[in-house]
């Protein structure tokens, strides 16, 4: 009786330890960017913002993208408890078409891997091709 009682003990306080670790927490403004209809050689640069609502530093550590036509640029410092980031993002807009791409954020969050979109699309200067 007292090993099954020592047992759940131990078992309890685990459960009640585990409960308490902080943990950093990504939340995004916006998880989709559009981009709209965009002129060839506009400027390709759009920002995801986020917030770490989490209690515990928020350490961002590879940001890709689907293609090479898209530059992700991750924060290099970590964000604090409560503060903002920005995750930058550049398309290559020498490409005529349209534009569905996603980047892939990994972080030490509580949902350690965030898939973003960028969309839009690229048009030609009127009278050229």
């Amino acid at each position: 009786m007292k090993k099954i009682v020592l047992v759940l003990f131990v078992g309890l306080m685990g459960f009640s330890l585990a409960a308490q670790v902080k943990a950093p927490k990504i939340e995004f403004k916006a998880e989709t960017v559009d981009y709209g209809t965009i002129e060839k050689g506009s400027d390709g640069v759009r920002v995801f913002e986020f917030t770490n609502t989490g209690d515990a530093p928020l350490i961002v550590s590879k940001v890709s993208s689907s293609c090479g036509c898209t530059i992700p640029k991750k924060p290099e410092e970590p964000i604090l408890p409560g503060k903002t980031g920005e995750i930058k993002v550049k398309y290559d807009t020498n490409r005529v078409g349209p534009i569905r791409k996603a980047i892939t954020v990994i972080s030490n969050a509580d949902t350690p891997t965030k898939v973003l979109k960028i969309k839009g699309e690229v048009k030609a200067p009127e009278g050229k091709k």
